[in-house]
């Protein structure tokens, strides 16, 4: 089948895409590192059980999730003088490097037999130091290649690879972890990562011409959005506070985030103390959500015509409907089932936010404000995934799960509330 006919395949929405060359080549390397990460899902919770101290696994697990995003945060803020200056191709390709070569170090570590917690904590921490500034990167490299109307297409697309991944990376993982140690699927992960590194810097417009130009896309403008000068004082998080809407879905996605968090430490102690089973099971979760993910995430190019506001609160208080069987002693298919449609219900979530931020930022600044939000959310999930451990020893799993769904829908009634609390504020005519 030629690409012309595998293109004629596609929704509408999806097919002007791959007309853009460079975006043909990313969309590969990016679902590559994608299928790493969702086998990484199963392969950096399983490898932190392996290797727990008798009694410890739910407080090793807490830590090595939460490191492996939390130090983001962290480079967001401190290395933000220096990388705000880059394009965002050099971004994406440096933290791929970094996260190649230290979760490569992973299993060499496990081989020689001194892969000892501390060390694996530090391993993945330092392989997320840059996640904000690549994942800002990633999508500022995404607004730069495509017009303004294919954005959403493109975000809904990339997040659906994501979501794929989910599908693909933890039933692969499950089924190899029976035959190799999750050590090797984290290296398979670094692998990933060092494909996209390579490509990325291949695209013909991520570096600069000899002459110290940047390339010029198909409307004549600036492949790479104009570097931030240095004299500029604002920041990400100050251009942030000037946008009231934007500032709302932050503070939203932050909440969402956190209280996700519980839920990723408790699924995986479900599985092995409530349920007694193994990692297949455990990939058999995050496989259907997944799929429900990828379906839920290309439905996105039809959202457009939708407030955002009541998909995104609909999105929140969906999810943690999903969550509360758990808590109710539902058998596994009854949670399986459920756990595969919050996939599909979230599914939209990422490429709608991403997609308002990118139509609500002024090009030069998209890079710096996108590397703010992903630096705050980067704080959320992990916190909440430190907090995970100490509430399964005091509630257990299960119940966990059912509280983190229950204490999302109350976010989600008390955001509609404040927000409609702030429409009735701006409607109402000042007195005089």
């Amino acid at each position: 089948m030629t690409p012309a006919q595998t293109t004629r395949l596609l929704p509408q929405a999806y097919r002007p895409l791959f007309a853009h060359a460079d975006f043909r080549r990313l969309l590969p390397a990016l679902a590559a590192s994608d299928l790493g990460d969702g086998m990484s899902v199963v392969a950096v919770a399983w490898l932190a059980i392996e290797i727990a101290p008798p009694g410890q696994s739910g407080m090793l697990l807490g830590a090595a999730l939460a490191a492996y995003a939390l130090p983001g945060a962290a480079g967001a803020l401190l290395f933000g003088r220096w990388l705000r200056r880059l394009p965002a191709g050099r971004l994406l390709v440096a933290d791929s490097r970094i996260r190649a070569v230290l979760l490569g170090c992973v299993p060499l570590a496990w081989a020689t037999g001194v892969l000892h917690p501390v060390l694996y904590v530090a391993l993945l921490a330092g392989s997320s130091v840059l996640h904000a500034w690549g994942n800002a990167g990633k999508y500022s490299l995404l607004a730069r290649l495509l017009p303004p109307d294919q954005r959403l297409a493109a975000n809904a697309l990339v997040s659906s690879s994501v979501s794929a991944s989910i599908v693909i990376g933890p039933a692969l993982a499950g089924f190899l972890a029976a035959v190799i140690s999750p050590a090797w699927l984290i290296g398979l992960d670094a692998l990933s990562f060092a494909v996209l590194a390579v490509q990325v810097g291949r695209l013909r417009d991520v570096s600069p011409h000899k002459d110290g130009t940047h390339a010029k896309d198909g409307n004549g403008s600036e492949g790479e959005a104009a570097p931030v000068e240095a004299d500029r004082s604002a920041t990400g998080l100050q251009l942030l506070r000037k946008q009231p809407e934007l500032l709302g879905v932050l503070a939203l996605t932050w909440f969402f985030n956190f209280l996700y968090g519980p839920a990723e430490v408790a699924l995986p102690l479900h599985v092995t103390d409530d349920l007694h089973a193994g990692a297949g099971l455990l990939g058999l979760y995050w496989a259907l959500f997944g799929a429900g993910a990828v379906l839920g995430g290309l439905a996105a190019g039809a959202l457009r015509r939708f407030p955002l506001w009541p998909v995104t609160l609909g999105i929140v208080a969906g999810w943690g409907l999903a969550l509360v069987p758990f808590g109710l002693g539902a058998s596994a298919p009854v949670t399986l089932a459920c756990f595969t449609l919050g996939g599909l219900i979230y599914g939209p979530f990422t490429a709608l936010s991403y997609t308002l931020f990118q139509e609500r930022t002024p090009a030069a600044w998209l890079t710096t404000v996108l590397a703010a939000r992903s630096a705050a959310l980067l704080t959320a999930g992990p916190v909440g995934t430190a907090l995970g451990g100490p509430l399964i020893a005091l509630l257990g799993p299960r119940q966990v799960l059912a509280a983190s769904g229950i204490a999302t829908v109350v976010l989600a009634v008390v955001a509609a509330a404040v927000r409609a609390r702030g429409l009735r504020r701006v409607r109402t005519p000042a007195p005089g």
